[in-house]
């Protein structure tokens, strides 16, 4: 779809109505303008352009009130797509769905180590162009691409400011793509995409305050606070990673020492485990291995907590402690109504639960903040991909959550 077509879409009465239908649907035009407070000529007007375009159908008669059965309006899902892409550190996944996140395809293409800036956004290019040449029939029914960036950026330009782990800084991701593919881009920090995943796909969306935390490679947040996502002044809101826990740690990627990403993030969570087998006995994490402490991955001590492995079970109970103590912080500035953990280090929720939760449970100043909710994701994956689809449909949908 271009972004001509898509700006008409989104008008503030044509976001309105689709939302009311996407969340009430199958719903009468007489119910819409009900619920919504609009008069039922603007309602069958915006309806009428709304079903020309395809994105809504009719559906089913509903029941009488005393007069004709009324057709019911839903959203048609499968009539347009989305784009949602998520930039890792050494991987861009690229991903192809439909309006309710239904993936269609998958892509992932590796990055190069010491990538500029002209070939970052060639592989975003050549990405793009090769999910929509696999599906060349749907060219016409893309109405966007999301793009869930890592590191700090500037939103409202779709430029990438810095994004530590790939050594690069502004990047003008937004004006590129726009200048090459006829769609409306979003570009967004890759937590705070996650955030709106979360809120989106994975039913939290009637959550006014809350958390979402990206445990990976490094670790950011997303905040939705009063039900917008949260930016702060300078786009920089959600950097927990870097907040310092021990001044005499270990020194962060940023240049500062004990930041809480150098205690709880997976490169960590193997450099930890990497040292205590060196005084500590794990035929387990030596037989995966192979004998060699340098190849000790995140991954590596997840595999073997799930083997029981007693070292690998100390050090998840420790890091459950670390990233207790950092929510309690954040508990205690934010004051959410729930935290949401996902991220690569998320799979390992059997073996952190427990230790979250009582660490906040220790540490909290009130009764009710020592019972804030903490669950782990459920989006898989793909959360961060769809948190970059969810870019776009919140701007077509809901605009107000993005502001």
């Amino acid at each position: 779809m271009q972004r001509g077509s898509f700006q008409w879409m989104k008008s503030l009465n044509k976001s309105i109505i689709l939302n009311k239908i996407r969340i009430s649907g199958p719903i009468s035009r007489a119910q819409i303008a009900k619920e919504t407070k609009l008069t039922p000529p603007t309602v069958g007007s915006i309806v009428k352009e709304l079903i020309e375009q395809t994105i809504v159908k009719e559906s089913e008669l509903g029941q009488s009130q005393g007069g004709r059965k009324p057709t019911m309006l839903m959203i048609n899902h499968s009539e347009f797509y989305v784009i949602g892409i998520d930039v890792g550190p050494q991987t861009v996944e690229f991903i192809l769905t439909d309006l309710v996140g239904d993936i269609k395809e998958v892509l992932v293409k590796p990055v190069l180590h010491h990538v500029t800036n002209q070939q970052f956004l060639e592989l975003l290019k050549a990405g793009i162009n090769e999910l929509i040449n696999q599906f060349i029939k749907l060219k016409d029914k893309i109405i966007g691409i999301g793009v869930a960036m890592h590191g700090v950026v500037d939103v409202e330009a779709g430029m990438s400011l810095y994004a530590p782990n790939l050594n690069l800084r502004h990047v003008p991701i937004k004006e590129e793509l726009e200048n090459t593919f006829d769609y409306v881009v979003k570009v967004e920090n890759d937590a705070r995409s996650m955030a709106l995943g979360e809120a989106w796909f994975g039913g939290h969306e009637e959550e006014a305050n809350m958390m979402v935390i990206n445990i990976g490679t490094g670790v950011g947040a997303g905040l939705v606070i009063d039900g917008k996502l949260y930016h702060g002044e300078y786009d920089i809101a959600g950097e927990v990673g870097h907040m310092t826990i021990d001044i005499n740690g270990q020194k962060c990627e940023c240049g500062n020492y004990g930041c809480l990403q150098t205690i709880i993030s997976g490169p960590a969570i193997a450099e930890r485990a990497r040292q205590a087998a060196k005084s500590r006995d794990s035929s387990v994490l030596f037989e995966l291995v192979e004998g060699d402490l340098s190849e000790m991955t995140g991954e590596f001590v997840y595999q073997a907590a799930l083997k029981h492995d007693q070292l690998a079970l100390s050090i998840f109970e420790e890091v459950g402690g670390f990233i207790g103590i950092g929510l309690t912080n954040l508990i205690h500035i934010i004051n959410p109504c729930k935290i949401i953990i996902g991220g690569g280090v998320a799979n390992a929720e059997a073996f952190l639960l427990e230790p979250i939760r009582q660490t906040i449970r220790k540490r909290a100043l009130t009764d009710r903040a020592k019972e804030t909710e903490v669950v782990f994701s459920r989006l898989g994956e793909h959360a961060t991909s769809l948190g970059a689809v969810a870019l776009v449909l919140v701007e077509l949908f809901k605009p107000n959550l993005s502001e």
